[in-house]
């Protein structure tokens, strides 16, 4: 099995996660900030270079004030779109 980061799921993530920040009106510098991490950080992740963990995807998610479990329902349907 591929790396998770090279997997086209992994791409969908990563788009949707970055969609989110920036309706939200946050920064990358703003949410590493908040998250207490470096700015490339937040730039590798929305690059597909860093893996992301379960636990950090819920920490991004409250500090952009998106319900994790709706997050992960629309990634679960833009999936699904994906492969009909």
């Amino acid at each position: 099995m591929r790396k998770s980061i090279h997997r086209p799921e992994y791409k969908v993530l990563v788009a949707l996660l970055r969609e989110r920040r920036e309706a939200a009106g946050v920064t990358q510098v703003e949410l590493s900030r908040s998250l207490g991490r470096s700015q490339s950080f937040v730039s590798d992740l929305e690059r597909g270079q860093r893996r992301l963990d379960v636990i950090e995807l819920r920490d991004i998610c409250a500090h952009l004030r998106v319900d994790l479990m709706k997050f992960i329902a629309e990634l679960q349907g833009r999936l699904r779109r994906r492969a009909s």
